[in-house]
């Protein structure tokens, strides 16, 4: 099927747009986009290359998506972003190229950006995540695989956040989340493991069981992260353990602090 695309709408020559794409009043896309099937544009949505935009894709309003990065060593060399398929970026969502030539912003498929939210230059999303409103990344943020970030969170640069992590609102995030976990606060804290998200994304109570026994070697005895990580490792792993543990043996910045416990992990 053809594309539809509003007269007003500004398109560079060397945009390159899919099939059954949908682009309407005003948007401006620039030089060095590719834009896959299906997506759609609705009104005012500016895309900057060189960008990668998979398919069935939706922008809202207001969206700018590809424009350089905020960093301030940027010298205008080529750098890049790649979104993958099925992601919804609502009103006002803002979307960085990574910074140092070559580099680039990464973005996977079946994401829901709400309004406002902000993903920073050399950032990487993994797939199925939410961004409630104001949702907000530094550079070289890594988000996992079904992670909620919850309205006004700010993430600061080089953080991690685990699969199945939670934060609550406004919270702001200067270390790594281990996965499975909330994180709230200012600065955020380790509050219990996501029990309730884990149950709804079909992990068994065994699995569960398991992930809530790293959460409290951790966080609830009296070891020290290594001592921890090695009473654990003399320990028969299940997948989600072993996943919890090579991430914080793996951490830059440490991993968040314990806090009281909101759902009695």
């Amino acid at each position: 099927m053809l594309s539809k695309i509003h007269p007003t709408a500004v398109i560079d020559s060397e945009a390159q747009i899919g099939a059954n794409v949908i682009i309407g009043p005003y948007c401006v896309i620039g030089a060095n986009v590719i834009i896959g099937d299906g997506s759609w544009l609705q009104n005012h949505v500016t895309i900057c290359g060189p960008s990668l935009i998979g398919r069935n894709n939706k922008f809202y309003a207001y969206t700018s998506i590809g424009q350089q990065t905020q960093d301030l060593k940027y010298s205008t060399e080529p750098t890049y972003l790649e979104i993958g398929n099925d992601n919804v970026f609502r009103e006002f969502v803002t979307v960085n190229r990574g910074t140092l030539p070559g580099e680039k912003t990464v973005i996977g498929n079946h994401n829901n950006f709400l309004a406002y939210c902000h993903i920073a230059h050399d950032c990487i999303v993994g797939n199925h995540v939410i961004f409630s409103n104001n949702g907000t990344l530094a550079g070289h943020v890594i988000v996992e695989d079904h992670v909620i970030l919850g309205g006004l969170t700010a993430v600061h640069q080089f953080c991690r956040l685990g699969k199945h992590a939670i934060t609550g609102g406004c919270s702001k995030i200067v270390q790594d989340i281990v996965p499975f976990t909330i994180a709230d606060g200012n600065p955020a804290r380790a509050r219990g493991i996501n029990a309730v998200g884990l149950k709804r994304h079909g992990y068994s109570d065994e699995q569960i069981l398991a992930i809530r026994q790293v959460y409290k070697t951790l966080y609830r005895s009296k070891l020290n992260i290594s001592q921890a990580l090695q009473s654990l490792r003399e320990q028969s792993l299940t997948e989600e353990m072993s996943h919890m543990m090579d991430f914080v043996e793996n951490s830059k910045r440490g991993i968040v602090s314990y806090g009281r416990d909101r759902e009695g992990a």
